[in-house]
């Protein structure tokens, strides 16, 4: 037997790559863990940290994925841009719903969710030296997607939208580079902001004469109360031009869990999406794609039910809320109340410390505003996924929390 080479016996070093040495630490993790080790210990958390549906969908779409699955042929890799069918479909639904009309061939794009579609649109557009601009506060994702992409990020306060497009006016007149992609979402995650249909027609004209493209997230299109109807991006004269639009089955459908969304709009860049999923993936399970056919289909009823249910979960929120003095507007679509906390707390201590305190002594986790950016400081965002009950519950809870120790 060979003498083994004597090999200096130093630690050995993992060296991640740069992309993931450049993303901060995640700002929601102690809270998660925190939450994690209550629920160990049994104790009952309310959780408005996340926007995680916990209705259900409709029954035809369960019993149309339990067919499609005892289907033998259903088990072999899909295609990875989605069954026609399934996109002849989305077409249909942005025909019948914004009145555009959408080629499922070129056009549409299924993915695994939202955001992964995003992502992925990301790294197909962006690289070292390219710029996008973010609505700010921002989603996580809206951020770090175009990190790990390798590109540069300028955030945009978005809560008045106007005020977002003239930033992004001057932006654009005074970078260079000028950038190369302007991310919007509305409505908006997480201060359910929404606009209307002029505030596209502006940003495409922008676009045009700047000449950068556009992703719209527009995961909560479906989500809408009080009689207003969010605006497809899509539906602008000349917005296929320059971008694309993002949306999910996972508000509306309450299809969260099944991981399907769709890209459309321009189809140069549905192209650039589809090489990349070309190489990362081998498509969403068939039997997914079927039910989501169907879904669409004939379960739009339940996407009316479902946005009426989040509005009534506004209200009983937004109502408790105000009666322990906060001061909370009602939002017109989304899943999330965008809450500032109070002031006397707001002198305190910061909105991480404070939804740490509620999770703590309140057994209530929310998401702290300054998880989406320094812009959301200040601030709670408050997921409606629970029942009437639980909800009052919550209220009454952070009450008893806050008049417990004198501010």
């Amino acid at each position: 037997m060979q003498n083994e080479p004597n090999i200096p016996q130093t630690p050995f070093r993992i060296q991640v790559a740069e992309r993931v040495q450049r993303l901060p630490p995640y700002l929601f993790g102690r809270i998660n863990a925190l939450k994690y080790q209550m629920r160990r210990a049994g104790r009952d958390v309310i959780d408005l940290g996340m926007g995680n549906p916990t209705d259900v969908p409709d029954p035809l779409i369960i019993e149309k994925l339990c067919e499609a699955a005892h289907d033998d042929r259903n088990h072999r890799y899909s295609v990875s841009n989605g069954l026609f069918n399934l996109r002849r479909e989305v077409a249909l639904r942005y025909a019948k719903r914004h009145g555009v009309e959408l080629d499922p061939e070129t056009e549409i794009i299924a993915c695994l969710g939202s955001k992964e579609a995003f992502s992925h649109m990301c790294l197909a557009l962006l690289g070292p030296g390219d710029t996008a601009v973010v609505p700010a506060p921002s989603f996580p994702i809206h951020v770090y997607a175009i990190a790990l992409a390798s590109a540069n990020v300028l955030s945009a306060e978005c809560t008045q939208p106007d005020r977002f497009l003239s930033h992004v006016a001057h932006i654009a007149e005074h970078l260079y580079p000028r950038p190369k992609v302007v991310v919007v979402n509305f409505p908006h995650n997480p201060t359910a902001t929404v606009v209307e249909r002029d505030f596209f027609v502006d940003l495409v004209a922008l676009a045009r004469r700047f000449g950068f493209m556009i992703i719209h997230d527009f995961a909560y299109g479906d989500v809408c109360f009080d009689g207003y109807q969010a605006p497809s991006f899509l539906s602008v004269p000349g917005a296929k031009e320059v971008g694309v639009e993002t949306t999910t089955m996972s508000k509306g459908y309450n299809m969260a869990g099944w991981r399907i969304g769709f890209c459309a709009g321009n189809a140069e860049m549905i192209r650039a999406l589809a090489t990349i999923k070309g190489y990362y993936d081998y498509g969403i399970f068939q039997a997914i794609q079927i039910a989501a056919i169907v879904a669409m289909r004939h379960c739009d009823d339940l996407v009316a039910r479902q946005a009426a249910e989040y509005q009534h979960r506004r209200d009983v929120l937004v109502d408790g809320l105000r009666r322990i003095g906060w001061e909370v507007a009602k939002p017109k679509a989304g899943m999330f109340v965008w809450a500032r906390y109070p002031e006397e707390w707001r002198r305190r201590m910061g909105s991480i410390d404070f939804a740490m305190k509620l999770l703590e002594e309140a057994e209530v986790a929310v998401s702290p505003g300054r998880g989406f950016g320094e812009a959301g400081e200040g601030y709670l965002r408050l997921a409606l996924v629970e029942n009437e009950l639980r909800l009052k519950q919550a209220v009454r809870q952070i009450g008893r929390c806050l008049r417990a120790e004198p501010a």
